[in-house]
């Protein structure tokens, strides 16, 4: 029996959930197995000389990675060796992502990794998960860091907001009152620079639902934007492009996302990564996007997430070192923060912000609702609709440290101003009021929806631009965005229930939302 815990590996049962009895023995599943990266140090010093922005920051191609971090084969041989032991089946493995993904039963790998896996019920449905922690035999107790798959429950929520009267709406224009926006007027009230992303793909992390191509041609067509964006489905996991037919299901955030991206960037090729909503099918997307050098993403949207404390640590540190190669090869992250304010949805009283905007090698994304006059913005504020609940996440991280860039940051809360101690969420923000929303079509229907799940990939787009007109890729935005804040509209008013806006950095807003071309010349 495997006897050495991985460290952070403890799972709790869901909220409301318990456990009805044993799985299936024989009920088959599939697990990623993580690996550690070779040559650590070495990489987070290339990695902190490109976000510093020094001299040799030239960001790695994907091969000088694969040639210097990827696993080594020592280290893939010695997991394999242990599958075979335990009549696991390796299904796939790749170097370059870290990854080992093993096939068998639950009796197989509660054997192998020291688990009882049970089936647990809550309001909603159920689920196979675990309780403890995962733990690894001596041979793989310094290899292994990550072990994802045998919970399947669901890990991520989207972050999109319909406005409450749908149905088949037009968009329109005015000043002071709700106000529907196309992507293209969005880009236009943000001062985009100009530029369509051509060359340049974007990539967008979807764990549900899917898009029917005859929508996107309809609302393309509509909207103005010709010829449609190319739009490419990529299957991770077994899961792919799956439509429910629901506009308010995850179908709702599939073709808001597709929509504001190939709307603000129609040159850019948009490629959606399907996965199941779990945190080894959200990882594993995650790593397919990054290490795609058949599509060769330069900039990833991800608007999908839950609250920190729905997640274990060890995946918390497995997607942010993800999100640290993404950074060290020039692919800028984008995440939304949530729909929920300063609780991010917890019910216990307390303030949560939302992974994995919260990792600090991502671009967290808020909320702002907009008033305009023609195609100018005349007031900008927090999105908090208080009567839906609505309202942008935001606020300090409970398990990431505060990064260099955020250094001597103030927080506002509850009326009072103290120092920022930890990863501040979120970075910038943009509209995501759905009373001031996204034109979109879903499933044959033209509705209204907000949320930061459409500033993520507005940011993705914005991004996207300017990469196409510059040439070269913008990588991690950060440092240089919080060095140049006046690249920002600062966003001063409102609060997201327990953080308040205020000048400058803050846990609703972030810098706040873009002047598109004054971000293009900081970047």
């Amino acid at each position: 029996m495997p006897t050495h815990k991985l460290v952070g590996s403890e799972r709790d049962p869901m909220p409301g959930a318990r456990s009805v009895g044993k799985t299936d023995p024989n009920e088959r599943l599939e697990v990623s197995v993580r690996i550690r990266r070779p040559a650590g140090e070495q990489f987070h010093s290339r990695l902190s000389n490109i976000i510093g922005g020094g001299k040799s920051a030239a960001h790695m191609t994907r091969e000088e990675y694969a040639n210097n971090f990827a696993a080594q084969d020592s280290d893939i041989a010695a997991v394999k060796k242990y599958a075979a032991a335990h009549q696991l089946a390796v299904v796939q493995e790749s170097a370059e992502r870290r990854t080992v993904k093993l096939s068998g039963t639950v009796a197989q790998f509660n054997a192998a990794f020291g688990v009882d896996l049970q089936t647990f019920e809550y309001d909603g449905g159920s689920y196979r998960g675990r309780t403890g922690p995962v733990t690894l035999p001596a041979e793989l107790k310094d290899i292994v860091e990550g072990v994802f798959g045998l919970d399947n429950r669901p890990q991520a929520k989207p972050h999109f907001r319909a406005r409450r009267a749908q149905g088949n709406v037009n968009w329109h224009a005015s000043p002071g009152g709700p106000t529907t926006f196309t992507p293209p007027q969005l880009a236009t009230l943000y001062n985009f620079p100009d530029g369509t992303g051509t060359g340049e793909a974007v990539a967008l992390i979807e764990l549900g639902g899917g898009y029917r191509p005859s929508d996107l041609k309809t609302y393309f067509s509509k909207i103005g934007v010709k010829p449609a964006p190319q739009v490419i489905a990529v299957s991770v996991d077994h899961a792919g492009n799956s439509p429910t037919g629901d506009p308010n299901g995850p179908d709702g955030e599939v073709m808001l996302d597709i929509e504001v991206v190939g709307g603000v960037a129609p040159g850019a090729k948009v490629v959606v990564y399907f996965a199941p909503n779990t945190d080894a099918g959200f990882l594993d997307a995650i790593t397919t996007a990054i290490h795609d050098n058949k599509n060769n993403p330069s900039v990833i949207s991800i608007s999908w997430g839950s609250a920190e404390s729905g997640w274990t640590s060890q995946a918390m540190d497995q997607f942010d070192q993800a999100f640290q190669t993404a950074a060290a090869m020039g692919i800028t992250v984008c995440v939304a923060s949530g729909d929920n304010g300063s609780s991010d949805g917890v019910g216990d009283g307390g303030d949560h912000v939302d992974f994995p905007a919260s990792s600090p090698n991502v671009l967290g994304c808020g909320g702002t609702n907009i008033h305009t006059n023609g195609s100018t913005i005349t007031a900008e504020g927090v999105w908090n609709d208080g009567g839906n609940g609505g309202a942008g996440g935001g606020g300090v991280s409970e398990h990431f440290a505060l990064p260099s860039w955020q250094q001597g940051l103030k927080v506002v809360k509850n009326g009072s101003k103290s120092a920022l101690t930890n990863r501040g969420v979120p970075d910038v923000s943009g509209d995501a009021d759905p009373e001031t929303g996204y034109y979109v079509r879903v499933d044959g229907k033209y509705m209204p929806i907000g949320g930061t799940s459409a500033v993520a990939p507005l940011w993705a787009g914005l991004i996207a631009r300017i990469n196409g007109a510059s040439g070269k890729k913008a990588g991690f935005v950060n440092a240089h965005l919080y060095a140049n804040p006046s690249a920002m509209n600062d966003v001063t008013q409102g609060n997201n229930g327990d953080f308040s806006a205020s000048p400058g950095w803050d846990a609703c807003t972030g810098l706040g939302s873009p002047n598109g071309k004054k971000v293009s010349g900081v970047i």
